[in-house]
């Protein structure tokens, strides 16, 4: 005869991956936020620029803010790789950490 299934345990164990998901989540946008220099904004500025960024409906806007943040992690990655692959990289970072306000204007 088999085991009967608890229902209430496996619930348990969702919610609680869904917790650390969560919390891991929020920590990962705030490592961001520092890691751009974003948290040297006033928390209202920086949400209306987040605001801004979520109400832009230009494809064209939003593909510009894509290809400077897969610029940011690329950078991000190749000075935890090493420092002797940042051959002059350092003046490119200084465009990416701008707000994505300061997108529209690019």
């Amino acid at each position: 005869m088999r085991k009967p299934r608890d229902f209430d345990a496996e619930l348990k164990a969702l919610n609680d991956k869904a917790r650390q998901l969560r919390d891991r989540k929020r920590d990962q946008l705030g490592e961001l936020v520092i890691a751009t220099g974003a948290d040297a904004f006033p928390v209202e500025e920086l949400a209306g620029a987040l605001i801004a960024a979520v109400e832009s409906k230009d494809p064209a806007i939003k593909e510009g803010w894509r290809k400077r943040g897969a610029a940011f992690f690329q950078q991000s990655r190749r000075n935890a790789g090493g420092a002797d692959r940042d051959a002059g990289g350092g003046a490119a970072n200084d465009g990416h950490t701008k707000p994505p306000a300061g997108a529209p204007g690019a």
